[in-house]
């Protein structure tokens, strides 16, 4: 019985405008850690570790909660913050049109809790995480760069699959590996 660290997530991947927004918040100083551009992901719900025989029931879930939808186009829009501005931790870019993602993220969750997964606590918020805050050194300067791209679009997005993956930590980062492709 393997064990591999899993989440379900919609795959956006590298994209110039979002690259050069990076490029902006590492020349604040901040101290903060990147997502490499090309495991750039929507998280519809992170499963941690998961035995690989629950593999053909997730997928099973994920076909259920995608059914009869087809595919959509989503608008990377906005940025901001979780939790707050006086306590970072999440610099993100919002989803515009994303009400079929939390639909689906909801089906998949509530599948989910049936095979031993537990559900969600917080309500579903679409979100695309760009850097995870480590200190506040510099937290003006990064607040100035993200209030500049307050209401910036960085992409429109056309929403194909759902992808459930394996994520591998490594001291260069995390890599992640597609186990299933779930086509809308």
């Amino acid at each position: 019985m393997s064990i591999f660290r899993g989440f379900i997530a919609i795959d956006i991947g590298s994209l110039p405008k979002i690259v050069k927004f990076e490029n902006k918040i590492k020349q604040t100083g901040a101290i903060v850690k990147l997502v490499k551009p090309e495991n750039m992901h929507i998280t519809l719900k992170f499963l941690g570790e998961t035995d690989e025989d629950k593999i053909s029931k997730i997928e099973t879930i994920i076909k259920k909660a995608v059914e009869g939808i087809k595919p959509f186009n989503i608008q990377l829009k906005s940025t901001g913050v979780f939790p707050n501005e006086n306590y970072i931790k999440i610099v993100w870019i919002g989803i515009q049109n994303s009400e079929k993602i939390a639909q689906i993220a909801s089906k998949i969750d509530e599948g989910l809790s049936e095979i031993g997964f537990s559900k969600e606590k917080r309500e579903f918020s679409a979100h695309l995480t760009i850097a995870r805050v480590k200190s506040a050194k510099s937290k003006d300067q990064l607040l100035k760069v993200i209030e500049n791209d307050k209401e910036f679009e960085f992409a429109d997005i056309k929403v194909e699959s759902v992808k459930l993956n394996k994520s591998e930590l490594t001291q260069k980062g995390p890599i992640y590996t597609t186990i299933k492709d779930i086509k809308l």
